[in-house]
């Protein structure tokens, strides 16, 4: 028997949801998809020049997706590919299974593996090389795809489900290559049912090394996975902390990968240095000694830790549960620090720099306005994610050309934080409310955005494509909250929903 406070929930959502029917019912119809194509989601946004934002366009589905289009002069998502004559330097192979892992440490838990282990095998390239991987799906009943995450890969390698690629089915295989062109920590997982596969651990590590080692590069370089088994704060697939042996005075890089659904903390018994955000390296980081760092959700950041002259040892907190102690092999264990309630601003944070592009006077320029309200989605009622005002599927295409420089408006007037996530380019934070930045350009491909605030953004449309602009918290994906930067002439032979079985989030 429903309870009273059950009851009166239904209710009041029924009212809502039946209020806003009744209010617009056309608007409402376009919510119910089946299988559908993202060339025809909601409408184009064409921007504007000058510093003038645009705000998304007008509603109309395939006709006014079909008019963003030169049709003279399409071409394919799959035609965008690294250079097919050209022989891999680093070829892995990768196998997916959906299969109990059991978490050194903790308990079992059901979840996905690739090549036996969650997570992947880690996978290392020297910056210029071009990387393989064969994918394989030995198991994973849904499909399966590797998107590779902060990397700027030609988009037909970027791994999203009914977009670039179709879901690999049980049995079927297929192969990713791009060239590691950027230096950095990454990560790659799957983006067919992400919210799912993501979560239960169908990820891995991808680390690229500089094509020249820098003249003040680290003496150890470690990895920081972070993710959570059901439940379970685990580093590098473990639940455990790890210890670093490192001679007194050295210096230990720390590549931190946040793959969870919320923002992780940093911070240390010593002073540490922040020597990258999501793969771009900080101009002049400087000592950061009783703040902590903070990572959004898909975000990375590396920071460096000098191991204590004396010999002792130092202990470095990765997401709150998890740590990693470095110093001499004979050193205690310092005890655990309480995490500092002070925050690192990388809004301020190291020395200015050359951007490489001027940002002033963009080339387009949009809104991009998050905010939720009652409706349905796929016969599904609840309380939707918006973007510019509308709803899933009627979320707006951003329209680029190639060479453009664009700037985007973001505004949170949701309730939630949001780690906007931007496929295929980086993106440079140059304001936020109101305030321009002032220190080292604060370059990512994850950005948290929390209720109330407003950052202006730029980057340059240099790699055609259709990307995925979305949250990386992924129920709030799953939710709605999902655009796209889809550049002029390109086009997508893919489908969600159909026969491939294509679910992206």
């Amino acid at each position: 028997m429903p309870s009273r406070r059950d009851l009166l929930r239904c209710a009041v959502v029924g009212v809502a949801v039946a209020t806003a029917l009744g209010a617009g019912a056309v608007a409402w119809s376009s919510t119910l998809l089946g299988e559908y194509s993202v060339m025809t989601m909601g409408g184009s946004a064409h921007g504007s020049s000058g510093g003038h934002a645009g705000h998304g366009g007008e509603s109309g589905g395939a006709a006014a997706a079909s008019g963003t289009v030169a049709s003279s002069s399409e071409v394919s998502v799959t035609s965008l590919t690294a250079d097919p004559d050209r022989a891999p330097d680093v070829r892995v192979e990768l196998v997916a299974r959906q299969e109990p892992i059991d978490v050194p440490g903790g308990r079992r838990v059901d979840g996905y593996t690739l090549n036996g282990t969650s997570p992947g095998p880690e996978i290392r390239a020297r910056q210029g090389e071009l990387v393989e991987v064969t994918l394989v799906n030995e198991s994973v009943a849904a499909g399966a795809t590797l998107h590779w995450h902060g990397i700027d890969v030609p988009n037909a390698a970027d791994g999203v489900a009914g977009i670039t690629q179709d879901a690999v089915p049980v049995g079927g295989r297929h192969v990713y290559r791009f060239v590691a062109q950027d230096a950095g920590t990454y990560w790659y997982h799957s983006h067919q049912v992400s919210h799912e596969q993501v979560l239960r651990g169908l990820l891995g590590a991808i680390v690229i090394d500089p094509a020249v080692p820098s003249t003040d590069a680290a003496d150890l370089d470690v990895t920081a996975l972070l993710h959570v088994y059901g439940g379970q704060h685990t580093l590098n697939g473990r639940v455990a902390d790890e210890r670093v042996t490192a001679d007194p005075g050295s210096t230990v890089r720390v590549r931190v990968i946040n793959s969870d659904q919320g923002t992780a903390a940093v911070w240390s018994t010593a002073p540490y240095r922040v020597v990258a955000t999501d793969g771009d390296d900080v101009s002049e980081p400087t000592d950061v000694d009783g703040q902590r760092l903070l990572i959004p959700a898909g975000g990375r950041a590396d920071v460096a830790v000098r191991a204590p002259a004396d010999g002792s040892a130092v202990r470095l907190h990765v997401g709150g549960a998890r740590s990693i102690v470095i110093g001499g092999p004979e050193a205690s264990d310092p005890p655990a620090a309480r995490q500092p309630s002070e925050t690192i601003d990388l809004f301020a944070y190291g020395s200015p720099a050359p951007l490489g592009f001027d940002p002033s006077s963009p080339d387009r320029s949009y809104e991009y306005v998050i905010a939720r309200r009652f409706g349905i989605i796929d016969g599904r009622p609840g309380n939707f994610w918006t973007i510019n005002g509308r709803m899933f599927p009627d979320v707006p295409m951003f329209e680029v050309r190639e060479g453009e420089v664009v700037v985007m408006h973001l505004r949170n007037d949701s309730g939630d934080v949001h780690p906007m996530h931007l496929h295929g380019h980086h993106v440079v934070v140059l304001s936020r409310d109101g305030v321009a930045a002032s220190g080292s350009p604060w370059i990512v491909d994850s950005l948290d955005v929390h209720p109330g605030e407003r950052y202006d953004i730029a980057f340059v449309a240099d790699n055609p494509g259709i990307w995925s602009d979305h949250c990386h918290t992924l129920p709030h994906a799953v939710d709605g909250l999902v655009a796209h930067v889809m550049y002029e002439g390109v086009t997508s032979p893919f489908t969600i929903n159909g026969d491939a079985g294509n679910q992206p989030e």
